[in-house]
């Protein structure tokens, strides 16, 4: 069982971020456009808290917040080898659809993706004092996929914690 970094941690949800996708190459439904309202929850982690006694300062995630709406807004999202791709940026082009292309539109990489964004925000802002060491990415009540790991630029301390994963 993954356990997380030693120290404070705490987390935050982001939802209302409705948007349709597929899975080009799914054989059942999911082959066609559909939709969900998205919701992400964040875990973060902390070697010592701030001056205002706070693992993540929440008003400090408003970068990460845009880059959630600017993705998952109302928007379309088509992995990077949909063979319609063409069709999709002509019809985002025509101003039919507010395209967005991914890897991977499942949930999964986005959990990934998202983790990948958390940490950057984070490393650059707290110098390796904070980490995301876990993303929920949901697609409604029922489904959900997450992603985990700690960066390895997050050296957590070992005092009276455990020990943690590594990526």
């Amino acid at each position: 069982m993954f356990l997380p970094p030693a120290g404070f941690t705490c987390s935050k949800h982001f939802e209302g971020y409705p948007c349709c996708h597929r899975q080009w190459q799914h054989s059942g439904h999911c082959h066609f456009v559909h939709g969900y309202s998205r919701s992400f929850t964040f875990w973060f982690a902390a070697k010592q808290l701030d001056a205002c006694g706070f693992v993540v300062d929440f008003s400090s995630l408003r970068p990460l917040e845009k880059q959630l709406s600017d993705q998952f807004d109302h928007t379309f999202l088509v992995n990077q080898d949909d063979p319609l791709l063409e069709q999709w940026q002509s019809l985002h082009q025509q101003g039919a659809l507010d395209l967005r292309v991914m890897q991977n539109v499942g949930m999964e990489h986005t959990a990934q993706l998202l983790w990948d964004w958390a940490n950057e925000h984070l490393k650059k802002r707290d110098q390796g004092r904070t980490c995301c060491w876990k993303v929920e990415a949901r697609e409604n009540i029922s489904n959900e996929a997450t992603y985990y790991s700690v960066p390895h630029w997050f050296e957590p301390t070992n005092s009276g914690g455990h020990p943690s994963a590594s990526s």
